[in-house]
C-alpha cells in the first residue's frame, strides 16, 4: 500500500500522461518529490537517435527548480499502462544523483510499492563522480521534536548506508513532510550488544538496554553479534 504522499504522485504522473496527444514521441509521464514535499514533473521524448526517459526529464526539472535530493519517484504509461518500472539507464542514474530516492514500482497481479533505488541495483557500478549534495537520512515523525531540540544527536542504522557529511532529515508521515538540515559529524561501526548508556543517552533514551530495545522496534532481528553504524550529527541553518 502507498502512503497519500505516494498516492498524489502517482495521481500527478496519470494526469499529464492522460494529458498527452496520441503519437509515440510522448508516451510515458514521471513526478518526484523532494524533501520540501514539492512536486516535479515530466515526460519523456522519444526519437530514433535516443531520447530521455521521462524519470531523466524530471530530475532535471527538479535540479532547474533547485529541488535539491529527491524523496519519490515514479513513471506511469500511456494507454492505460499504469504505473512502469524504471529502465536501466534510469536505475543507474537515479542511483548515481539520488542515491536515497524511493521508486514507486508495478507488482505482478496490479498492486505498486516503494523501493528504495539502491535495492533496485544490488552490486551495481559506483560512478567516478558520484552525487556530490546533501544525503537524505529518513526518520519516523515521532523523533522531530527530540531532533529540532537537540536531544537527540546520533542515529544507529543496520544494514541502512549513512555516510558523513551534510545530510537533509527526512520526516515523512505519508501525508506530509518535514525536513531539518544537519551534518553527519562520523560513523562509526561497533557490535549492537555493545553500545553504551552514553549511546542511549544521545538517543534521548535512559540506558543502553532501553536503546537495544528501542532498536529492535526497527530490527527486529537484531542479535548481540550483529554489528551496527552508529552516526552522530548536529543540526546547521539553511
Amino acid at each position: 500500500m502507498l502512503e497519500n504522499n505516494e498516492r498524489r504522485l502517482v495521481a500527478a504522473a496519470e494526469a499529464i500522461v492522460r494529458s498527452l496527444p496520441d503519437n509515440d514521441t510522448h508516451t510515458v509521464a514521471s513526478a518526484a518529490m523532494d524533501s520540501q514535499g514539492n512536486v516535479h514533473t515530466g515526460v519523456n521524448v522519444f526519437h530514433f537517435t535516443g531520447g530521455p526517459c521521462a524519470e531523466l526529464v524530471v530530475i532535471a526539472a527538479a535540479a532547474q527548480a533547485l529541488a535539491g535530493p529527491l524523496v519519490t519517484i515514479v513513471a506511469v504509461g500511456d494507454r492505460d499502462r499504469g504505473v512502469l518500472a524504471p529502465c536501466g539507464r534510469c536505475r543507474q542514474v537515479l542511483l548515481d544523483l539520488h542515491p536515497d530516492v524511493a521508486v514507486i514500482l508495478p507488482l505482478p497481479g496490479g498492486d505498486v510499492t516503494a523501493e528504495p533505488i539502491r535495492d533496485l541495483l544490488p552490486r551495481s557500478y559506483s560512478a567516478p563522480d558520484p552525487a556530490s549534495g546533501p544525503r537524505i537520512v529518513y526518520f519516523n515523525p515521532r523523533y522531530y521534536d527530540s531532533i529540532a531540540s537537540g536531544q537527540k544527536t546520533i542515529t544507529i542504522r543496520h544494514h541502512d548506508p549513512i555516510q558523513a557529511g551534510p545530510a537533509v532529515l527526512v520526516f515523512d508521515d505519508g501525508d506530509t513532510i518535514r525536513r531539518l538540515n544537519a551534518k553527519i559529524e562520523s560513523v562509526e561501526s561497533r557490535r549492537f550488544d555493545r553500545l553504551s548508556n552514553d549511546d542511549a543517552r544521545q538517543e534521548d533514551l535512559p540506558d543502553a538496554d532501553a536503546l537495544r530495545g528501542a532498536l529492535r522496534t526497527h530490527y527486529p532481528d537484531l542479535e548481540g553479534h550483529d554489528v551496527v553504524n552508529v552516526a552522530t550529527f548536529h543540526l546547521i541553518t539553511a
